[in-house]
C-alpha cells in the first residue's frame, strides 16, 4: 500500500499543511501546522509527515504505520 505524504510548507510568513497538492490548512505558526499534520498523518496510516524549513528544505520526516526502512540503533 502506498504511503500518504503530508507536507508542512512555508508560504510567505505563514505555513500550510498539504496533501497531494491540496491545501488542508493555513497556519500562522509552524508548530500549529506540525501538530495538525501529525494528527492527520497518524489517523491516515501508513503515512509520512514531511516538515520543511522556512527556506523550503526538508527539516524532518515522521513516518506513521509500518516503516519498511526503520532506523538502526
Amino acid at each position: 500500500m502506498a504511503r500518504k505524504m503530508f507536507h508542512v510548507v512555508p508560504i510567505g510568513t505563514n505555513w500550510q499543511l498539504k496533501f497531494e497538492g491540496r491545501i488542508l490548512g493555513n497556519y500562522s505558526l509552524k508548530a500549529n501546522a506540525i501538530a495538525e499534520g501529525r494528527r492527520i498523518a497518524q489517523a491516515n496510516q501508513p503515512s509520512e509527515l514531511i516538515i520543511h524549513n522556512a527556506d523550503g528544505t526538508i527539516a524532518e520526516r515522521e513516518t506513521y504505520g509500518n516503516d519498511p526502512f526503520p532506523p538502526r540503533g
